[in-house]
């Protein structure tokens, strides 16, 4: 088997009109050792300027392309992903620190994604109206944006970039694709070897790894339509507020503080095991990671113990070593943060159950007890691997808690009682709301995005993907023109 990361063609260079040489770099290294991997090309302002006018050029084409050769193609790519899934395996380990089960779950959905959009390919496109009209027939279809800006996260690179990358070139899309610098290997290199190797024309995708400079520049290029954008709420306000100064339509994902909350009638060593998924897989490096978890006063004693004895069970360290549950964080400054807040939110009152400690560059798995609204752990989003746990008395109090934040993207509800369960996640202002399960969960068929500082109502999944990647077009047929008043 061929590798996909191919020293001699990706190495210090973009793929834009195919490979080429990049005029700066950015060291790859292993998150769990330091140990130097690969030397990545970086876009600068000039490359994503070029690469625009190209998307530009090239997108009319891959729009008329017959709908089942597109969609041919992004089955390629889907059967790609799994032939290749050793390597890539071997590069979500190394570049984004994440367990093999971690590295599993990205290639089982970002290849779910490729062949969710393909159905997207040869779905019905419009509507038939009536008019008032004499003679007049209308019609409305669905039809490309043209050229879309695509700017994701390093935590999950592959899977997420696909949520957006395969539902806008499946629609008739060019795309303009910056991956995170974190990450540039498995959220760029191998997904832009897996399209050109799947038959995807050269300048329909241009990948542009790079920072916030780069960001910038795929933002404001005139040929860009539309930015959909996954990662922080503090970059996300800076992309909204320049695409809509551009008028350009923009899709926000952003960050998340969700409550996970267990009633009295929950099954406690059932709701500990769930919450301690959803607060610690992949270091709580997830947007949908169990932030708060909200608990019962009634149980709250036996919740913190079960969860702090799952936390203490759990092998931290290099991520290669399959016993190994808890990789490292991936960089030093969300290190820095992570031990801040848990630091300034013991200083404030709280209580360190088990862990709260680092060795760089890992954390140990944490569980506070006795954290009110106002400390950092309840007010902010972590993006570690820390539980921080409130206890509450009463229905109301356990939905007041969990709305006293500006995120707004998912919830769990532990219960005994569908019913009781439903009556709660009705009150809860969230995208998503889990009942009987934990924060964490993706189905690409799914509309899937937040509210208030999680995101901007923007969706993916299904149909969803359909009203983002694509806009509505009015078509009149008029056999023969009458009723002119001049």
């Amino acid at each position: 088997m061929y590798q996909l990361v191919d020293g001699d063609r990706t190495a210090r260079a973009i793929y834009s009109g195919g490979w080429r040489p990049a005029t700066s770099s950015v060291e790859v290294t292993e998150k769990a050792t330091g140990k130097a991997l690969f030397d990545a090309g970086v876009a600068t302002r000039d490359d994503v300027a070029a690469a625009a006018e190209s998307a530009l050029a090239a997108q009319p084409a891959w729009a008329a392309t017959l709908p089942q050769d597109r969609a041919a193609i992004l089955y390629r790519a889907a059967d790609l992903i799994q032939r290749h899934a050793e390597e890539i395996t071997w590069w979500v380990q190394r570049e984004t620190g994440g367990t093999a089960m971690k590295a599993g779950f990205e290639i089982f959905n970002a290849g779910t994604e490729l062949r969710q959009a393909a159905a997207l390919c040869l779905a019905a496109d419009g509507h038939t109206l009536p008019s008032t009209v004499p003679g007049r027939t209308n019609f409305a279809r669905r039809v490309p944006l043209g050229v879309v800006g695509i700017i994701t996260p390093w935590n999950f690179p592959m899977l997420l970039a696909m949520r957006a990358l395969a539902p806008a070139l499946a629609l008739g899309n060019a795309v303009l694709f910056k991956p995170d610098v974190n990450t540039p290997v498995t959220g760029g290199v191998l997904l832009a070897r897996i399209f050109e190797d799947a038959g995807l024309p050269a300048d329909v995708l241009h990948v542009l790894p790079g920072d916030g400079v780069t960001g910038a520049a795929v933002v404001e290029a005139p040929q860009v339509r539309m930015i959909s954008f996954t990662g922080s709420t503090a970059t996300g306000r800076l992309v909204g507020q320049t695409a809509g100064r551009l008028l350009k339509k923009v899709q926000l994902e952003l960050g998340g503080n969700n409550a996970f909350i267990v009633l009295d009638d929950a099954d406690v060593p059932a709701a500990a095991k769930a919450g301690a998924w959803g607060a610690f897989f992949h270091q709580g490096q997830v947007c949908m990671a169990a932030s708060r978890h909200l608990v019962h006063r009634s149980v709250a004693e036996d919740y913190i113990e079960a969860l702090a004895a799952e936390a203490s069970r759990l092998k931290v360290g290099d991520p290669t070593d399959p016993t190994v549950h808890i990789g490292p964080i991936i960089n030093e400054r969300q290190l820095a943060k992570v031990s801040d807040i848990v630091d300034s939110t013991v200083a404030a009152g709280a209580r360190t159950v088990t862990g709260g400690t680092a060795n760089a560059p890992f954390y140990r798995p944490t569980v506070l007890s006795e954290v009110t609204p106002g400390m950092p752990a309840f007010e902010e989003e972590i993006f570690g691997p820390v539980a921080p746990v409130v206890v509450f008395d009463s229905e109301e109090e356990a939905v007041e808690l969990a709305n006293r934040t500006e995120y707004g993207l998912t919830a769990g509800i532990y219960t005994g009682s569908t019913s009781r369960g439903l009556s709660i996640a009705g009150r809860l202002r969230t995208g998503m709301v889990h009942i009987g399960d934990q924060t964490i969960n993706d189905e690409p068929h799914i509309p899937l995005g937040g509210t208030g500082s999680s995101g901007t109502g923007g969706r993916f999944g299904g149909v969803a993907n359909v009203e983002e990647f694509t806009e509505w077009r009015w078509f009149t047929v008029q056999e023969q023109q009458t009723g002119l008043p001049y």
